[in-house]
């Protein structure tokens, strides 16, 4: 390569690099403007376009935290994590045994039943809102975490299976061969050989059901009736009902907090974020 071509390829990248990095900085600009604004009163907020406060105030932090009726938020980070963690981890394994089944077996009606599973995708949620309620309050499930549980202990997300089948499917099948020649039954192949191979999915999995789960507020609304059992999501909107006149460096305040544990989990899990979504294989 000559010279002038390397150069061109310099200043390509160098430009490129200029552009993620300014569009990586208007992303996060909502979430750099929230947290100065815990640190603001209600007419500095809506009455200046500064992004640094006047004063560092921290009482949004300290109040905000206590939340309303008695309830603090770590009440409600605390019931967040009682379902999320589960969930997520639940999902994780139940839809990794389901899509072996799929992905390195071969039954009667296995195309039809992949098909079936695929097209509860194009299900939209509004059908399945009402009949889920009513099945849930039948089994007393109301005002519990079970109607979280359950779906996750039953693997009922197709998105994370056809994933993982997706996935599963570009390991090569020689590996399981070995290992049945070296005596080794189906599941131990697949606890033993193939999940450690699954890791980059298996992360990426989780962090999309983690994220989608502790966002989630539609849920929490229709099945926990209890303040005691809010989730964070829940807790915010209750403190913006709460008050007649909004402070918002509290509301600000707590939901730069719920916000946080993503923020982090998304960064330090990336990598496998990104390698479970680009690869489907080994790579040699």
């Amino acid at each position: 390569m000559s010279e002038s071509k390397k150069r061109r390829v310099r200043i390509s990248r160098s430009v490129i690099n200029v552009l993620i990095t300014v569009y990586g900085l208007i992303m996060l600009y909502p979430i750099v403007w929230m947290f100065f604004a815990t640190f603001k009163k209600n007419e500095e907020i809506f009455g200046s376009v500064r992004l640094l406060p006047q004063t560092f105030d921290i009482s949004g932090y300290i109040s905000g935290w206590k939340g309303t009726g008695g309830i603090s938020y770590l009440t409600y980070f605390l019931n967040t994590f009682r379902i999320v963690v589960p969930v997520t981890l639940l999902t994780v394994m139940t839809c990794a045994l389901v899509a072996y089944g799929f992905a390195r077996f071969r039954f009667p009606g296995k195309k039809i039943l992949f098909m079936i599973l695929i097209s509860t995708l194009m299900l939209p949620n509004a059908v399945i809102m009402i009949p889920r309620y009513s099945l849930f309050n039948k089994f007393g499930w109301i005002n519990t975490y079970m109607p979280f549980y359950a779906p996750a202990l039953l693997a009922t997300y197709p998105f994370f299976i056809f994933m993982l089948v997706q996935f599963m499917r570009g390991l090569p099948k020689e590996l399981d061969e070995s290992a049945y020649m070296d005596g080794c039954g189906t599941f131990r192949v697949f606890t033993q050989i193939l999940l450690p191979l699954m890791k980059p999915a298996l992360f990426s999995a989780g962090l999309f059901q983690f994220i989608w789960t502790y966002n989630d507020y539609l849920n929490p609304l229709l099945y926990i009736n209890s303040a005691t059992k809010y989730t964070i999501s829940l807790a915010l909107k209750l403190s913006i009902d709460a008050e007649s006149v909004v402070q918002w460096n509290k509301v600000m305040a707590m939901a730069f907090l719920a916000n946080l544990p993503l923020i982090i989990l998304f960064f330090s899990a990336q990598k496998y974020f990104v390698e479970g979504i680009a690869t489907s294989g080994i790579k040699g």
